[in-house]
This record gives C-alpha cells, structure tokens and sequence, in this order.
C-alpha cells in the first residue's frame, strides 16, 4: 500500500470544516456516549432496534467512533477513518431508517416504539444526520484531510 498517495491531499485548507463537522461534532462525542451511556445510546440501544451481538458491538462502535472521529479531528489517516465511518452510517440507515420507510421490522431490525410517523418523509427526516455524515466520511474519503491536515504534514515532509 502506498501511505503517501493515501495521506497526500489536494483538497483546501477548509476540508477542515467537514473535518470538524465528521469528527468533532458526531463521531467523537457520539463514540464517547455509546460508552457511558451504554443502555440509552449503546449496547442497549443496539440491542432494542436488532442489532446483533449488542453486549460486544455496542461498545465496538463506540470506540470504532471515538478512534475514528478523533482521527479525523487531526487529519490523520482521514481516508483510512472515513471508511469504518462510512460502514457504520450504512448500517444506521438500514437498521433504523429502513424500518420508517417500510413502517415494519426489516428482518433482524426493529422498528422504533417512538417512532411516531412512517412512510417517506418521516424516514428522511430521521435520516437527516445519518445522510449528512455519510456524504461527509464520503467526501473524507475522496479528498482526505485537507491542506490543514497532519496527513498533508506528513506527506508534504515525505516528498522532500
């Protein structure tokens, strides 16, 4: 694998804003949530909408989230970050916004007791920050960390 093509970025020094955006104001924090409030927002939360394992995968994602988010924070490794992110997004709209759209369980998945809306435009409403955070971790993924990152540190540093 060739780090420097991996680290090297030609974005602007404002890809800093999706940065922060990805890492800071979700992946981050949400990763610390899912491990102090495990029953509301982790291993339990898992475990209401279906998804398997949830005593091990609640606390994996979480810490997948934290690592990952604080990653992306720095712009270390943004596209190598970007991609557990991009899977854990993929997985959030099929087990939760699935369910919405269709109005029913979804195999393993459950719909939601609070949900008070179905159909179409509940489940794009619900999908709001699901959709943002998968375009952004995709946008990471393409352009990496930016101008203002430590990947484009490392790898201006590398090319001299």
């Amino acid at each position: 694998m060739d780090w420097g093509a991996l680290s090297r970025t030609s974005a602007s020094g404002w890809t800093i804003l999706i940065r922060l955006l990805v890492g800071l104001v979700v992946f981050f924090q949400e990763g610390i949530q899912k491990l102090i409030f495990p029953e509301i927002l982790g291993a339990g939360r898992f475990a209401r909408i279906g998804i398997p394992y949830p005593e091990f995968t609640g606390p994996f994602v979480g810490v997948v989230e934290l690592v990952c988010g604080a990653l992306i924070i720095v712009g270390l490794l943004t596209r190598l970050a970007a991609i557990p992110l991009i899977v854990i997004m993929l997985v959030a709209l099929i087990s939760t916004k699935l369910p919405i759209l269709l109005g029913h369980d979804v195999g393993i998945f459950h719909l939601s007791a609070d949900i008070k809306r179905l159909g179409f435009w509940s489940a794009l409403h619900e999908a709001r920050a699901d959709l943002t955070m998968l375009l952004g971790s995709l946008y990471l993924l393409i352009e990496g960390g930016g101008r203002w990152s430590l990947d484009a540190l490392l790898s201006n540093r590398g090319e001299r």
